[in-house]
């Protein structure tokens, strides 16, 4: 009844298939009373059914190692890294409260400086012309292209999606159609790049030369050992979709996640070995910041994917010496223009993207300028009324797991020393709780804060802060004051996501024309949220600037341009040496 794989906790086997079957052969023959004979039929189909239910249950986990439900401090689960092929521990564990109790319920192999030796050495076997590239090894292209089918076909199995949705829950809690909702968009960027999808993203082209036999051809290369960091608010859907970029375009990655949440990228990892990943192809590595530095510096990887803070991000990018792709903060701003409609869909909107998932999106809205237009009307009060329906029963709002409470009150208190700023709603902690004092627990709060003291050089960079939480800043502008509101827009450093409100042709030529945010909704259902697989999702305005989920991005991202010019000949006849030039 069960097998054993190192590393792995036991899992049930498919059992005998003649066992059901002797089972109803027993009780056809010992009970041949008409009624008592159909009974048992109809119990024994009834029991035939709901078994064969588990197995194929157990059969689509057969990779997991845990049970989400089940982790707990009596019962902690184990994180281990992933180095040359093999699933290792290290010499010490750290563990992980959980967000919702302080409870520590994960212990989670962290590596110290001492043993990155093996993950800087598995990097170095790689070369810089990759694992496969057009030249080398294509059949691989052909290899993700199955395991990239396999995966979807997994991810789109019930039991599965809700082992990550609940999973994803326990260590970065959000509702579960958030949760859900990470997991959807993985499975279908896996639909996207199923059989020839991925050799289409080294498709080349070909210029005529200058004469006879001479042909120049470009072609996307891979940077071969690669490195990925990524961080806790998406632990699915952002290291799943740069590692498969990466891999799809012939890297070696070596993947980090952060430790408060790397279980749900280890579980997903055993699940791509499932489906035909090469346990040799990504290492995965659990420790601190300062360790994965000083391993990025020893290993020297061709180019590095980071997804964080902006504080780390331009750290690494000195410290890289530019070998970096950056998806980073970014302070989200959304306009409504002067064209009011369909108030109570614009306000639920702006509730989804102020404070889903707590706020902890780097799409999030940070702050939303309303056309005076809007102010007459419900939209501020209907805001109110959904921020106060969040409740932490079903984690619609839940713990902050960058900001303590006091850290964001005192944020906020400063804000309202603003002249003319006041408190529009929330601003208080949230009440009878067990979250541990080490993460923030705020209601969903909005700041209003008057246009002409955001535009004040002492009041900038305060209104301009991202709180990555349920928090953000509201204004309000006049018909002739969109020059204003632009000027804000220019001077703020990170340049994500924004969303223009209106369905005005001329006002939103004005301002997606008059601004740089790498994704930009427009238009009555525009919102900042919101990274599906099927558009560009990242930041512009920045050359280091990182893209995800897109054949444009990941080819942006995980490779390089690369020229090879044939040239053949023939020669021209009666060819002679020429003078030196």
């Amino acid at each position: 009844m069960f097998r054993f794989h190192p590393g792995r906790t036991m899992m049930r086997t498919r059992p005998p298939r003649t066992a059901l079957n002797r089972l109803s052969t027993f009780f056809i023959n010992h009970y041949r009373c008409t009624a008592v004979h159909t009974l048992l039929l109809k119990f024994v189909d009834l029991i035939r059914i709901r078994f064969g239910d588990l197995i194929r249950f157990l059969q689509t986990l057969s990779f997991a190692t845990l049970e989400p439900e089940n982790i707990s401090g009596s019962h902690p689960a184990q994180v281990q890294n992933l180095v040359q092929g093999k699933w290792k521990e290290s010499s010490k564990w750290s563990t992980i409260m959980d967000p919702l109790n302080g409870e520590p319920f994960i212990k989670v192999a962290e590596v110290d400086e001492t043993e990155i030796q093996p993950f800087a050495e598995s990097l170095s076997k790689c070369p810089k012309y990759g694992l496969h590239n057009p030249f080398h090894f294509p059949e691989r292209y052909l290899s993700f292209g199955d395991i990239s089918m396999k995966a979807a076909h997994m991810l789109s199995q019930p039991a599965v999606s809700d082992f990550f949705t609940r999973l994803i829950q326990r260590v970065c809690p959000k509702s579960y159609q958030q949760a859900f909702g990470e997991v959807f968009v993985t499975q279908k960027f896996f639909e996207n790049f199923c059989g020839d999808q991925v050799r289409f993203l080294a498709r080349s082209f070909a210029v005529p030369g200058n004469h006879l036999g001479q042909q120049s051809h470009g072609f996307r290369w891979p940077y071969g050992p690669v490195a990925i960091v990524t961080p806790f608010n998406f632990p699915l859907e952002i290291p799943v979709l740069q590692l498969m970029g990466a891999l799809y375009m012939g890297n070696k990655p070596l993947l980090k996640v952060d430790s408060k949440v790397s279980i749900v990228m280890e579980q997903m990892l055993r699940l791509l070995h499932d489906c035909g990943l090469d346990l040799e192809d990504v290492d995965f590595i659990n420790s601190d910041g300062k360790t994965m530095n000083k391993l990025l510096l020893e290993a020297k990887p061709q180019m590095t994917l980071f997804t964080g803070s902006s504080r780390v991000a331009e750290k690494l990018a000195v410290d890289l010496r530019g070998r970096i792709k950056l998806e980073d903060a970014g302070f989200d701003w959304k306009i409504l223009g002067p064209d009011v409609q369909e108030v109570d869909y614009v306000a639920w909107v702006c509730d989804q993207d102020a404070y889903a998932c707590t706020g902890q999106k780097c799409s999030a809205q940070s702050i939303l300028f309303m056309h005076e237009n809007w102010a007459s009307t419900s939209l501020i009060s209907s805001l109110k009324l959904l921020a106060e329906r969040r409740k932490l029963e079903d984690l619609t709002v839940g713990p902050v797991l960058t900001l303590t409470t006091e850290a964001m009150l005192e944020h906020m208190k400063k804000l309202l020393e603003i002249p003319g700023s006041k408190l529009l709603f929330g601003g208080e902690p949230l009440e009878n709780h067990t979250i541990p004092k080490i993460y923030g627990a705020l209601k969903p709060t909005a700041v209003y804060v008057p246009l002409e003291e955001i535009l004040k050089e002492n009041n900038f960079g305060l209104v301009t802060r991202e709180i990555f939480g349920p928090f953000q800043v509201i204004t309000e502008y006049k018909q002739d004051e969109l020059s204003k509101v632009l000027d804000v827009l220019e001077r703020t450093q990170a340049h994500l996501t924004a969303a223009v409100v209106s369905n005005d042709p001329l006002f939103l030529q004005e301002v997606i024309g008059k601004s740089v945010n790498g994704t930009t909704y427009a238009g009555l259902r525009a919102r900042t949220t919101g990274a599906p697989q099927n558009h560009w999702f990242g930041p512009a305005g920045d050359p280091r600037g990182a893209g995800i989920g897109t054949p444009e991005a990941i080819k942006l991202v995980w490779s390089c341009h690369r020229e090879v010019i044939y040239d053949v000949g023939p020669l021209p006849r009666h060819w002679e040496i020429p003078p030196s030039t």
